[in-house]
């Protein structure tokens, strides 16, 4: 009796194995089926997204291009202790649109003053370090911008640089 009962225990287990493992089978696959759906939905809506990204970008870029203004050189004394070192140094800014290159243009003579009291502050030891030169271009840039209002001004260019 011993015998049946163990038997009759197999038997009841068959069936629970068998479901088990016909369940664990429709989990895989369905996680297989929304892995695959959700890949493909990337795939699909990535490259749309790229092109669209790319009109944009490209729309901005347009929007973005700056309009270089020329400023006639400078030539300043340093501020050094010997007083006898000068600087001459051509800049040309990068403006927002045509629209500011025109008020750059009006406003030449404030922009001119504001460099030239900035030059005039400066030694020659600060302007030979590349940092110095960094600084003195954003330096510009601020003043530059508080002059013809934010974000005008985009960047400075240093075209010409010599000191004696």
């Amino acid at each position: 009796m011993a015998e049946d009962n163990e038997e009759v225990a197999e038997e009841r287990e068959e069936p629970k194995k068998k479901k088990g493992k016909n369940m664990l089978l429709v989990i895989i696959v369905a996680v297989a089926v929304l892995a695959g759906g959700a890949g493909a939905f990337f795939f699909f809506t990535k490259s749309g997204g790229e092109k669209a990204q790319k009109k944009e970008s490209a729309e901005e870029a347009k929007k973005e291009d700056g309009v270089m203004v020329a400023l006639d050189p400078f030539v300043v004394n340093l501020s050094d202790n010997n007083g006898n070192r000068f600087l001459k140094v051509t800049m040309q800014l990068e403006v927002a649109g045509p629209a500011l290159m025109e008020k750059a243009k009006n406003k030449n003579p404030q922009i001119r003053d504001a460099i030239i009291t900035l030059l005039t502050s400066k030694t020659s030891d600060l302007l030979m370090s590349p940092e110095g030169k960094l600084q003195l271009k954003d330096e510009v840039n601020i003043m530059a911008n508080q002059i013809l209002g934010n974000n005008s001004v985009k960047n400075v260019y240093l075209t010409d640089f010599v000191m004696q």
